[in-house]
């Protein structure tokens, strides 16, 4: 890697966790526990799309793990690792797939899998299947905020040009 893409994804990094670290400061839209917008979102997949997996991947592991550490919570760690896993699983496995013109779609499927892995996630540390009840709030929310990230995605990577083929 060179100097110039690592201080590129330095800054990427750094991007995608203050918006992240605003987010949380915002107050909630919906009155539902857990429910947010997952703005800082759209770094991860700007850079997804702009560079490569790996790319993508370290920006988000570095969001995940540094917003956790500002949150100040290592409970909230457990459960963004988990939907990170599960989403970036998902990006990874259908960024070839999808065209450019349909991230938005892209993204509504990441955030539903975030969702998803949060949701096994509570389930093993409460130990209570009615979490489950949860899902279909999370589900809408997750689709709704999906699209809107990828839409945002979508803009900033036609507004910067150059997307990896």
């Amino acid at each position: 890697m060179n100097t110039k893409k690592l201080c590129t994804l330095g800054i990427l990094s750094g991007i995608s966790l203050i918006i992240f670290v605003l987010e949380l400061r915002l107050p909630t839209l919906i009155p539902i526990p857990g429910i947010k917008p997952g703005l800082s979102n759209i770094i991860v997949l700007v850079t997804l799309y702009r560079y490569d997996r790996r790319s993508a991947g370290a920006v988000l592991l570095v969001k995940t793990l540094l917003g956790a550490v500002f949150a100040g919570s290592v409970t909230r760690l457990l459960y963004a690792l988990s939907g990170s896993v599960l989403c970036f699983a998902a990006a990874c496995a259908l960024r070839q797939r999808i065209p450019l013109d349909r991230l938005w779609f892209l993204s509504a499927v990441c955030a539903l899998m975030h969702n998803l892995g949060q949701l096994l996630t509570a389930r093993v540390v409460t130990g209570t299947p009615g979490i489950f009840w949860y899902a279909p709030a999370l589900a809408i929310s997750g689709v709704v905020t999906g699209v809107f990230t990828g839409f945002c995605a979508l803009l900033v990577l036609n507004r910067l040009g150059k997307v990896k083929k």
